[in-house]
């Protein structure tokens, strides 16, 4: 064989290697924006959960429901028949919507709920409309804040507005107290997060990595770092935005926090929940041996015990 064949032979790896690679970060940058795994239940299913959560049932109130807008979004709100200390706004994690997250209100039965999806995304895709990219916390954070100025507007002091997300919502969540606190107006009346994923380039890893490690995933953080940057352009977001550590620098939280960290989530590292808890001057880090999403299937009566405790004190 000539030496330019052994050549062109040599090189096939290496052109396999980097064609594996733009593809993968291809797959991961289209998931960061547009989860393949969320498809928004039909309306009327969406009614019907909402009927249910009206009516209450095993120790929830239940309550009346009302829908408003503001500045584009829906925002859905449960008010009790007994007067209540505040509003918990319950955030909707990565693939998911309102609908998903509103049975989480039955955490909370002294309190009033209000709920919405990000950029309304399940309407556009229920109209069969493109729709909005996720922004991994971007954009979705900003709404966060909107909504929570529009409670202020209707005579709900900021004291006593709670926030509650999970997975993406976790980090929603974080990323607007970051913003809302740096308004200099005061602290809400508390956070409540689970399995906040660091930023969009090291979920784009771990989606790389999966279950468990393998030899090949010594290309997860290059995939992960390219595939991050792909996806914020296809967002249109600066991906260095969704760092929770980068946003939080500097930062002393003075609204109060429980944080429910699951110490073998390969999704929302370990070490990054302990450090964004180390922000508040105030909070309760409870460690549950499980993965991401399942605290509250493992503390079972405990993760509401451990809720309504903390509830209870922040609307005293």
């Amino acid at each position: 064989m000539r030496p330019r064949g052994w050549a062109t032979l040599g090189a096939l790896p290496l052109l396999a290697l980097g064609g594996f690679v733009a593809w993968k970060s291809w797959r991961v940058a289209r998931e960061l924006v547009d989860p393949p795994f969320y498809h928004p239940v039909p309306l009327a299913r969406v009614e019907a959960t909402y009927r249910d959560l009206a009516a209450g049932g095993d120790g929830d109130p239940g309550g009346t429901w009302s829908s408003e807008e503001v500045g584009g979004l829906q925002l859905w709100r449960l008010r009790r028949s007994a007067p209540s200390p505040g509003v918990v706004l319950l955030l909707h994690g990565f693939g998911d919507d309102r609908w998903g997250t509103s049975p989480a209100l039955k955490w909370f039965p002294g309190l009033d709920a209000a709920i919405f999806t990000y950029r309304r995304r399940d309407d556009a895709l229920r109209g069969g409309a493109p729709a909005p990219a996720v922004t991994f916390g971007v954009e979705e954070s900003r709404d966060v804040v909107r909504i929570v100025h529009h409670l202020e507007a209707t005579g709900i002091p900021r004291r006593r507005i709670l926030l509650m997300g999970r997975s993406l919502g976790a980090s929603v969540g974080l990323l607007a107290l970051a913003d809302l606190e740096r308004e200099g107006r005061g602290p809400l009346a508390g956070l409540i997060w689970e399995g906040a994923p660091a930023s969009s380039r090291s979920f784009a890893e771990r989606l790389v990595r999966g279950p468990e490690d393998r030899w090949w995933h010594v290309l997860a953080p290059p995939i992960g770092a390219i595939a991050s940057r792909a996806a914020g352009r296809m967002g249109g977001y600066d991906p260095a935005e969704t760092d929770l550590l980068r946003r939080a620098e500097g930062t002393r939280f003075a609204t109060p926090s429980l944080c429910f960290l699951a110490t073998q989530d390969r999704l929302a590292p370990p070490a990054v929940q302990r450090a964004m808890a180390a922000h508040f001057a105030s909070g309760r880090v409870i460690e549950v041996p499980t993965w991401h999403l399942h605290c509250s299937d493992v503390l079972g009566a405990g993760y509401a015990g451990a809720i309504r405790e903390a509830t209870t004190t922040w609307f005293q």
